[in-house]
C-alpha cells in the first residue's frame, strides 16, 4: 500500500500538493487521525497522518513547522490534510512539508476521514486484487439476522456473537479505548483491562498481535469502542468492517437512552448540592430516577473529567449516576477498597488522553440521603488535595497534615505561608527551621545535620522566633511554622 494508490482513487478525490515519486512510493504501515499540535508520540514509522487542521492558527506560522517536524521525526509517510476547517490547506503547511520532505495531500470536504482510513486498511489487510479468497463480506442471512436483532434492541454481546458465528470459533472482542471488555465471543478468553488497553493502544489503536478497528460512533476518548481480533487473519477485512458498522448502528441508537441517564444524574447532583434544604423524599425519587437504590450507603466522587470518571465506574461494574464531573455511587460492598481499584484503573484512562491531568476525589460513606452533601464536599476537597503523584485521593485516607494542606486552595496557602514565615526569606534561617522541625526540635541533631555548632543553631532559632513572632517551645507555634513551610 502506497500513497500513490490513494491518489489514484477517484472516489476519494485527493489532490497531491507536494511529494516526490520516491517518497510517494514508500510502504504505508497504517493511518492515524489527529488534531494535536505535537502528535509525534502517537505515531509509528510508515504511518499516514490524517489531520483536520483544527490546531492551525495563522497568527502562529511556526505551528506548521513544529507539526510537520513531529511527523518527520516519527517517520510518517505522508500528511493528508483536510480542507473543510479552513477551506484550503494553508501554504505555510505545504512549505513546511516541502522543507521536511513529507508528502502532503489535500482531502476535500466531501471525503470523510473514515473513507480514507477504510481505503488504507482494506488494501493493507489484504490486496483485494491479488487475494480474491478474502473478498468475502457478511452472508446475506447473517446481515438479515443482525438487522432483526438491531430492531429488537439486542445488546452488543448478542450482536457480536451472531456476527462472528459463521466464522467458526474466532476469538473477537469489543473493547473500549481504556481496555474494558464490552463483549466477547464464546471462544475469546477473559481479557484483563490492562491487556485490553495494550491490545487497542489507548488513544492510538495498534495492529501488533492482531487487528483493531475503530467503531465510528459517538463516544469519548475513554470509552471509544474498538473491535479487536487477536489473529489478524482470522476474518476477511470487509467482514470486520461490516461488523464494525453494525456495532456503530447499535451505539448510535443508544444515544437517546444515554442522554436521559445523564439528565437524571445531573438532576440528582443538583439536589445533592442543595441537600440542606432538599426534601428527603425528592432526593430518594431522584436516586431511583437515576437508577440507584433509594437507601444507602453511598459515596460521592468528583473528578476533573466526568467522562473518565464514568468509564472508571463502568470498569468496576458499579451502580453509579454520573452528572457532569460528579458521581453518586451506591456502595454495595463496603469491604471493597474503592481507592485501590481506582488507582489501578487511572493510568489506563490517562493513556487515552495524555494531554489532560486526570484526578479524582472520593468522599466518605454517606449512610443516608442526609449525608450526601457532606460526602460531596469531602470529595471536592479530596480532588483539590489530589496531585503530586496521587491522582486518586480518598477522604478516608487523608491522614497527614501535608495531605490536609494540599486540599486548601493554592492562593490561600500562599497567603498563609507568606504571612507566617514573614521575613525569613529563602536563606539559611529558613533552612535551619526546616531541619530543626524535621529533627523534632533537637538542638544536637540539627547541629549535626547542618554541620554547625549547637550555639549557632540556638542563635539562628532565636532569630527565627524574633522574625516570625513564634515561640518554638510551644506546640501550637511549631505547628504554625510547620504548616507554613508546607504552604509557602
Amino acid at each position: 500500500m502506497h500513497v500513490l494508490d490513494l491518489l489514484q482513487s477517484e472516489n476519494l478525490g485527493l489532490t497531491l500538493l507536494w511529494g516526490e515519486d520516491a517518497l510517494l512510493g514508500q510502504e504505508v504501515s497504517g493511518v492515524t487521525a489527529t488534531d494535536l499540535e505535537d502528535p509525534g508520540r502517537f505515531l509509528g514509522p510508515g504511518e499516514l497522518v490524517l489531520s483536520g487542521l483544527v490546531w492551525w492558527a495563522r497568527d502562529d506560522p511556526e505551528k506548521a513547522d513544529r507539526f510537520v517536524a513531529a511527523l518527520a521525526d516519527a517517520g510518517a509517510t505522508a500528511l493528508l490534510a483536510g480542507e473543510e476547517t479552513h477551506g484550503r490547506v494553508p501554504d505555510e503547511l505545504v512549505a513546511a512539508c516541502r522543507a521536511r520532505r513529507v508528502p502532503i495531500v489535500a482531502v476535500p470536504a466531501r471525503t470523510s476521514f473514515r473513507a480514507v482510513t477504510e481505503a488504507v486498511y482494506l488494501r493493507q489487510w489484504g490486496d483485494l486484487s491479488r487475494r480474491p479468497t478474502r473478498l468475502f463480506a457478511l452472508p446475506e442471512n447473517v446481515r438479515s439476522e443482525l438487522s432483526g436483532l438491531l430492531e429488537r434492541g439486542a445488546g452488543p454481546a448478542e450482536l457480536l456473537d451472531r456476527a462472528c458465528a459463521h466464522l467458526g470459533r474466532v476469538p473477537c472482542y469489543l473493547l473500549t479505548a481504556s481496555g474494558r471488555t464490552i463483549a466477547r465471543t464464546p471462544s475469546a478468553p477473559a481479557l484483563p483491562a490492562q491487556r485490553g488497553a495494550d491490545a487497542v493502544g489507548g488513544a492510538a489503536p495498534r495492529r501488533e498481535g492482531g487487528v483493531s478497528l475503530n467503531i465510528e460512533a459517538e463516544g469519548t476518548p475513554y470509552d471509544a469502542w474498538r473491535l479487536h481480533l487477536p489473529d489478524a487473519d482470522a476474518a476477511p477485512p470487509r467482514v470486520l468492517h461490516e461488523i464494525a458498522e453494525v456495532l456503530a448502528q447499535y451505539r448510535d441508537g443508544q444515544a437517546r437512552r444515554v442522554a436521559a441517564e445523564r439528565a437524571a444524574a445531573e438532576d440528582l447532583v443538583a439536589l445533592v448540592e442543595g441537600a440542606a434544604s432538599a426534601d428527603p423524599g425528592a432526593l430518594e425519587d431522584a436516586l431511583v430516577a437515576a437508577g440507584l437504590p433509594a437507601r444507602g450507603p453511598y459515596r460521592v466522587l468528583v473528578a476533573t473529567s466526568g467522562d473518565a470518571l464514568a468509564e472508571a465506574l463502568r470498569h468496576l461494574g458499579a451502580a453509579a449516576a454520573v452528572g457532569g464531573a460528579v458521581a453518586v455511587l451506591h456502595e454495595d460492598d463496603p469491604d471493597v477498597d474503592l481507592g485501590a481499584e481506582l488507582r489501578a484503573l487511572w493510568p489506563l484512562l490517562q493513556r487515552c488522553r495524555p494531554e489532560d491531568e486526570l484526578r479524582v476525589g472520593v468522599g466518605a460513606v454517606a449512610r443516608g440521603t442526609e449525608e450526601l452533601r457532606a460526602s460531596l464536599n469531602q470529595a471536592r476537597f479530596a480532588l483539590t488535595a489530589a496531585g503530586d503523584g496521587a491522582a486518586v485521593r480518598v477522604i478516608d485516607q487523608l491522614d497527614t497534615l501535608a495531605a490536609l494542606l494540599a486540599g486548601v486552595p493554592a492562593e490561600v496557602r500562599a497567603v498563609f505561608g507568606a504571612r507566617t514565615l514573614g521575613a525569613l526569606g529563602e536563606g539559611m534561617l529558613r533552612e535551619t527551621l526546616e531541619v530543626f522541625l524535621a529533627h523534632n526540635c533537637s538542638w544536637t541533631r540539627t547541629a549535626e545535620a547542618l554541620h554547625l555548632h549547637v550555639n549557632t543553631v540556638h542563635y539562628r532559632i532565636e532569630r527565627v522566633e524574633a522574625l516570625t513572632g513564634r515561640d518554638l517551645s510551644r506546640l501550637d507555634h511549631k505547628l504554625d511554622l510547620y504548616a507554613a513551610l508546607h504552604c509557602a
